[in-house]
């Protein structure tokens, strides 16, 4: 960590800083700042800044970002050289702990343990089981984000609190990915969350930054000449400055590892490599120069990540260093001993670490093993002992195999991956290692680490030494074909492993059936390849027992495509119950392709039920790469019931989640949102592209869902010639579920141009795919769809039929849209007055919902039927309106529910829902939470909560 080096500042008698002289950032002198590090004068305002506006009760994050040495410590220093009302929390990544899971968490909120127990139940659990402190299942990581969120608000309501994470680009993958998220939800809890990092990592993008860069002109120049015992010639000193790129470190550094001579005639820096490598190399220097045992308490030291001064003391003294030898003529100021054994900056680590041989370094972790607690930190001293390991060693490979078990347990996937990687290089026998090969791809690949994976499973295939085993390879990289995108080849790869896997395995068998009819309807490229897996699927022998969920699942889907909907909706009906109640393992192996068996029995409520579980079991795992599509899947489903605010929501996460991974996500719940709420200029571009990039890449199902949109949109805008378009491009994909959404698009659009045939191939086959289901929601759109073909007393009965099922669903726009259609042919039919009855109520739903290209048709024909219409406030719309955040808070609040309540489903800690509030009570000129009832009172048409179901 860089010095906090030159500074040209006073304090008065009580301490407070006083105006300075500072050299400004281009050399000249500053303007008389409160600032102190020399040429930082812009920096520090910004921090500053910061501070400020989090003593007034405002949050702000920041990540500080440059090269090693440029000062990002300095600046981090910079902040808590304050006033004391500020708590400071501080925490430090170490390279060699990036694999231990919540490493980094936990060293910036152990001062905090005293207040865990303040948490709501399941937040407090979640802390406690990642830190170890109590075991159980793997916790929800974004539960753990908002414990975490909870814990510091807690905290800051006192004194403002100031969080400092240094090294953060060494920060462990599961503390980087909460406190990213933390970070995007602070808001008004007196918090500052600051990073400081030689590069922005993944998990810290689109955080508001800092860059450093080297000082220059006099401020370098100045910086320089407190190194240096000689004065130097302007040119030499220009030089040294330009070749170092202003790197105060370097320039504070590298002249201590000159001679007089070399500084002089500047003929220091010549063979220049990179800034950070000179820097390293001057460490190593004043290294080279101590004493063997001082060298060895160094090394030890710099093997160990935890900084624990009696742990570093009783390894070196299994090594033979003792302190009085050690620190007889000091460490020139590279180590200090206080609470933590600190090095003068990371690159002394790492040149202290790198000048040892092999055989010193292993000694070190040896030394280090042994000196572990192996109940309190198995794990760690797992990691020492692989590190001391110099060949292969089946001991420690199955230690490093146990700690992944618990990683996993924790749910530090990445962590698990990282161990059982090394397990697998330290393992000789062929089958064995291709055993641990395997676990390591697999979990490298529930981590989102596709490159590993396929490192790894090309290790296993190499070892394989069953049949067996190399079928499980060939499955693994199957799936991981399939986690890089939707495409054409993963379909036929994982039919070949399930046929091969039958005469091992015939429960993973089924399961990979499974997997390979699932990626091939997702992708509706080739009918004849889901046609192939599904007789594959049929021709599997019974099971002996009594059919589980796999078994019906996988009979049931073969069914759809063989002998059609009607001889498979018994057998589904049945998978649907016993999918309720399906374990958690299960869900994460193949859970994703049995979603769809409520969707293809026209089941609204399990549909919810069903995704919104698979959302919360996959989150709690850490399975990241499968995250997407249950959220892609539960969007889909919240759009049916209208809730566009929630149904954003999920878009929003899923897009955070697939950029962290990776791993592609198709904007099908992008396009039917901005479909349904009638948006050209925002969806229009969107179905274009969509239509290009996936008709181009062989995905026909993105095709399906932008002409489905499409068909939505148009219809709504009463453009019935594209809608009917759109429908029947997206109705001839052979497709198993949106072509068949399609077809009610498709008969209105067809019979509002007249085309009765169209309309009537299209009720076929929709009759065929609901018919056999009697769920209100299958039987309600059929009844519409009849209607508009039907006539007179017909047409009417069908049209309240349809109604009354409809009714009885949460699926808002499809009632809205029944009224509408009703309303227009009663219109036609001179029922005025009744007309006007469906057509307000239509209008009025459309507008509550905020779908404003079917209000507007409905207002239309209401103007038609000779009633005037004032025009609603869609909620769509912005003005003086609440945001969809502050809509989504007040009618939680509305409803009952407690700020921390409120905080824990929508990820925002108790004190910015209260900020929120204020805003809310503004915009609605109310005082009061009570009053939320009058300002927002329940509309008939607003869905209400449903017992089961989470966002």
């Amino acid at each position: 960590m860089s010095p906090p080096v030159t500074c040209r500042k006073t304090r008065g008698p009580t301490g407070k800083r006083k105006r300075a002289t500072v050299v400004g950032p281009e050399g000249g002198p500053g303007r008389g700042d409160e600032v102190g590090l020399l040429g930082r004068r812009v920096e520090c305002a910004v921090l500053d800044r910061l501070v400020d506006a989090v003593r007034t009760g405002e949050s702000r994050a920041l990540v500080i970002h440059g090269p090693p040495g440029i000062g990002k410590s300095a600046l981090l220093g910079h902040l808590t050289d304050s006033p004391g009302d500020l708590r400071v929390l501080r925490a430090v990544g170490i390279e060699s702990e990036m694999e231990l899971p919540f490493a980094t968490l936990h060293q910036l909120c152990v001062p905090l343990v005293d207040r865990v127990e303040n948490l709501p139940a399941p937040q407090r659990t979640a802390l406690e089981t990642v830190f170890g402190i109590r075991a159980g299942a793997p916790p929800d990581r974004f539960l753990v984000g908002m414990a975490v969120l909870s814990l510091l608000s807690d905290a800051s309501q006192k004194r403002p609190l100031l969080c400092l994470v240094d090294d953060a680009h060494w920060m462990d993958r599961a503390s980087a990915q909460v406190l990213g998220f933390v970070a995007r939800r602070l808001l008004a809890e007196s918090i500052a969350l600051v990073f400081g990092a030689r590069e922005r990592a993944p998990d810290l993008l689109g955080l508001p930054d800092l860059e450093v860069t080297g000082l220059r002109g006099a401020a370098a120049h100045t910086l320089l000449e407190t190194a240096t015992h000689t004065r130097l010639d302007h040119d030499i000193r220009s030089r040294f400055v330009a070749e170092t790129q202003g790197n105060p470190l370097a320039l504070l550094e590298l002249p201590r590892a000159l001679s007089v001579t070399q500084l002089a005639g500047g003929f220091g820096l010549l063979n220049t490599d990179t800034v950070p490598g000179l820097i390293e190399r001057s460490f190593l220097r004043q290294v080279e120069d101590l004493s063997e045992q001082t060298r060895l308490l160094l090394l030890v030291a710099a093997a160990d990540p935890v900084g624990d001064p009696a742990l570093v003391w009783r390894a070196a003294d299994r090594i033979g260093v003792t302190p009085e030898e050690a620190l007889a003529d000091g460490t020139d100021g590279l180590l200090s001993f206080d609470l933590r054994v600190t090095f003068r900056h990371p690159l002394v680590r790492s040149a202290v670490y790198r000048s040892a041989t092999e055989s010193e370094r292993r000694s070190a972790h040896l030394a280090l093993a042994e000196a572990t607690d192996p109940r309190a930190d198995p794990d760690r001293r797992a990691w020492h002992l692989a590190s001391a390991t110099a060949g292969p060693d089946e001991s420690v490979a199955a230690e490093l195999e146990r700690s992944a078990g618990r990683a996993q347990g924790r749910g530090g996937l990445a962590a698990a991956a990282a161990f059982l990687q090394r397990s697998v290089v330290l393992t000789v026998d062929t089958s064995r290692r291709a055993e641990r090969a395997l676990a390591a791809a697999d979990v490298s690949l529930q981590a989102g680490d596709l490159d590993a994976a396929r490192r790894f499973v090309d290790v296993a295939d190499q070892n394989a030494r069953s049949d067996f085993q190399r079928v499980r390879t060939h499955l693994v990289r199957s799936r991981i074909t399939f986690a890089a995108g939707l495409n054409h080849e993963a379909p036929p790869l994982l039919l070949t492993a399930a046929q091969r896997l039958e005469r091992f395995d015939a429960n993973l068998a089924r399961e990979t059936y499974l997997l390979a009819w699932g990626t091939s309807a997702l992708v509706a490229a080739d009918a004849a390849s889901l046609r192939a897996i599904s007789q594959a699927m049929s021709e599997l022998p019974p099971s002996t027992a009594a059919p589980r969920a796999l078994d019906l699942v996988t009979e049931g889907y073969a069914l759809l495509v063989t002998d059609g909907r009607a001889a498979a909706v018994p057998v589904l009906k049945r998978a649907a119950a016993a999918l309720a109640d399906l374990p958690a393992r299960d869900l994460l192996k193949w859970g994703w392709v049995a979603n769809g068996v409520s969707a293809a029995v026209w089941d609204d409520r399990a549909m919810r039920s069903m995704y919104g579980r698979a959302v919360d079991v996959v989150r709690a795992a850490g399975a990241l790469t499968e995250l997407p599509f249950c959220l892609a899947s539960l969007g889909m489903a919240t759009t049916w019931t209208g809730n566009f605010t929630g149904a954003a929501a999920i878009v929003d996460e899923a897009d955070i989640v697939a950029e962290a991974t990776g791993v592609p996500i198709a904007p099908h719940v992008k396009l039917r949102l901005g479909a349904l709420r009638g948006r050209t200029a925002d969806v229009e571009p969107l179905i274009s592209a969509t239509v290009e990039d996936a008709g181009a890449s062989g995905q026909l199902m993105g095709v399906t869902v932008a002409q489905w949109s499409a068909a939505v949109l148009y219809n709504g805008l009463a453009r019935y010639e594209q809608a009917l378009a759109a429908a029947q491009t997206s109705a001839r994909i052979p497709e198993l579920w949106v072509s068949v959404w399609v077809l009610p698009e498709l008969v209105e659009a067809a019979v509002r141009v007249g085309d009765r045939e169209a309309a009537g191939g299209a009720l076929e086959g929709l009759t065929d795919a609901a018919a056999p289901c009697d769920t209100d929601w299958a039987q309600g759109v059929l009844a519409r769809c009849r209607a508009l073909l039907s006539e007179g007393a017909s047409a009417d009965g069908l049209y309240r039929e349809a109604i009354e099922r409809l009714a009885r669903t949460r699926l808002r726009p499809e009632l809205a849209r029944t009224h509408l259609v009703y309303g227009e042919w009663l219109r036609r039919k001179r029922r005025r007055v009744e007309a006007r009855e469906h057509l307000r109520t239509a209008y009025k739903m459309f507008a509550a919902i905020g779908m404003e290209a079917f209000a507007e048709r409905a207002r239309r024909e209401l103007l038609a039927s000779g009633e005037s219409i004032r025009k609603h406030r869609l909620e769509s719309s912005s003005g003086d309106e609440l945001t969809p955040q502050e809509k989504q808070i007040a009618l939680l609040v509305r409803d009952g529910f407690s700020n921390p309540e409120v905080g824990s489903r929508l990820f925002l800690s108790p004190r910015t829902v209260e900020w929120h509030l204020r805003k809310i009570f503004t915009k609605l000129a109310i005082t009061s939470r009570r009053q939320l009832r009058d300002a927002l009172p329940r509309s008939a048409y607003e869905p209400a909560p449903e017992q089961g179901f989470r966002r």
